[in-house]
């Protein structure tokens, strides 16, 4: 029997993301995610909005920690997980997470850049902002390469 668990999604961080250690010193990051379907029926639009738990690890995790905050577009790509738990009132509880694997930023909201926010809240050293599509230079053309 063949097996197969992916997941893609397209939304804005509800929150900003929370930046934690394992024992191990291994950096993990979870932050939530809201993702939007639209719809119409019979001639009255409609939305309904999901919520989902994300975590990242390693690198990855501190580079979205750095870079992320809340109401920013994000596409990330992972693996669906369930987990199990009893509460302290003894109610089994139930809860599906993203693990991401992969992330592709996809733009800024409107005046927020995690780097800048967290700098004004608790001055450190300057963190370089990720580079804009437009400030990319052009590849040079294939004639032009000189070796």
């Amino acid at each position: 029997m063949a097996n197969f668990n992916k997941i893609i999604l397209v939304g804005n961080l509800t929150r900003d993301p929370q930046l934690s250690y394992l024992p191990s010193q291994t950096p993990v990051c979870e932050f939530g995610l809201a993702v939007n379907r639209t719809w119409t029926k019979d001639g009255e639009k409609r939305e309904q909005t999901c919520f989902i738990d994300c975590r990242c690890y390693g690198k990855s995790a501190e580079t979205f920690n750095q870079y992320m905050s809340k109401g920013q577009p994000i596409l990330v790509e992972g693996r669906l997980d369930f987990d199990t738990w009893e509460g302290q009132d003894g109610v089994k509880r139930s809860k599906h997470r993203v693990f991401v694997q992969n992330f592709q930023f996809l733009g800024r909201a409107p005046g927020a850049g995690a780097a800048s926010q967290r700098q004004a809240a608790a001055p450190q050293q300057a963190r370089p902002e990720p580079p804009r599509e437009d400030d990319v230079p052009p590849e040079p053309p294939g004639d032009d390469i000189p070796f």
